[in-house]
């Protein structure tokens, strides 16, 4: 098995990882990185959702070797209990969670949105989590939780 270096939660990696794995894989089996969600399969749901030089990437399509050299950040990695993310606390404050299966997927998209776009308006908040699936209804509290983010200005980590 050939050598994978990159970084992780600005951690460095280096592991022997098949070529046939999935970053999703590699990262949920390998380094126990749970954040990230088996949901489709094919890029589809968002469940999936990680950042790959701080751009939102569907990680269960994505060939571990070829993020080889790249900075991925998981939820994980984007802020942790006491030291939420400014869109994890607004997910927080607006309990925009229920069964939380999409949640990686909604957080780590309106992440790398505020980052580009620090105020986008409601429409294209909608429209950047458009390809996240929610089966459980809680869109109006996630839409409540990223409109909250832009609005405080919280696109910046702590």
């Amino acid at each position: 098995m050939p050598d994978l270096t990159l970084t992780v939660n600005q951690r460095p990696v280096v592991l022997d990882v098949p070529h046939e794995a999935s970053l999703l894989h590699f990262l949920r089996n390998d380094l126990g990185l749970n954040g990230p969600k088996y949901g489709c399969g094919l890029g589809s749901c968002g469940a999936c959702t990680v950042h790959v030089d701080g751009v939102a990437a569907r990680a269960c399509v994505i060939p571990a070797h070829g993020v080889a050299g790249r900075n991925i950040t998981t939820l994980e990695g984007l802020g942790s209990r006491g030291h939420w993310h400014p869109v994890q606390a607004a997910f927080e404050e607006c309990q925009a969670a229920q069964c939380g299966y999409c949640l990686n997927g909604m957080v780590m998209q309106a992440a790398a949105l505020l980052q580009r776009e620090p105020h986008p308006d409601e429409a294209r908040i909608r429209a950047e989590l458009s390809g996240n699936l929610c089966r459980c209804g809680t869109h109006v509290e996630i839409m409540a939780a990223v409109m909250r983010a832009a609005e405080k200005g919280l696109s910046t980590q702590p």
